[in-house]
């Protein structure tokens, strides 16, 4: 009924599906039947409708995706967090338990400091290393649907182009 859907269907990989479905309106403008002495061509209503409406379907589920990695991120930034924050609480009780002991308790202080340290340290290195890679993924995912939304508004703006000058031509065709 639909070839190009055929082909989508065929394809794995959900997160391919809306290059995909660009990849079939593209196929759809180019192999369209050509117009003779014109730079126009005719493109089937109904196969182009259908894959406009799969891109609607597909594009938010790409979106929830990049969403879910975010999510994903910050929960491994809050486990670091809690993780940091247990072993400050360790360092603590350590601390506190050798307190009687004065040579016991100057090497807990600065046990409890240089474990303190590490764990600022490694909770700051993997806060950056989490936020850089959140905006990463926000920039990828705001690239990538800018490069969809472009690439469906040529396509689209072309074959409205087609459609367009078919209607002038049948409307001029059936006047003369």
């Amino acid at each position: 009924m639909f070839p190009y859907i055929n082909i989508l269907e065929k394809k794995a990989g959900r997160n391919m599906a809306v290059k995909n479905i660009l990849d079939s309106i593209e196929n759809l403008v180019v192999e369209s039947r050509r117009m003779p002495l014109m730079n126009k061509s005719l493109i089937d209503e109904t196969d182009l409708i259908h894959l406009v409406d799969e891109l609607r379907r597909e594009l938010p589920l790409e979106l929830q995706k990049a969403e879910r990695v975010m999510q994903e991120r910050q929960e491994i930034l809050d486990r670091a967090n809690d993780e940091a924050a247990a072993l400050i609480e360790k360092a603590k009780k350590y601390a506190a338990e050798l307190v009687d002991k004065n040579e016991i308790v100057m090497q807990a202080e600065e046990k409890a400091k240089a474990i303190m340290q590490q764990t600022k340290e490694q909770e700051r290195e993997i806060m950056e290393k989490t936020m850089a890679n959140a905006k990463q993924l926000r920039d990828d995912a705001d690239q990538y649907a800018n490069q969809v939304f472009d690439h469906l508004i040529g396509n689209l703006g072309n074959a409205l182009q087609v459609v367009q000058q078919a209607k002038d031509d049948l409307n001029h065709g059936s006047r003369g």
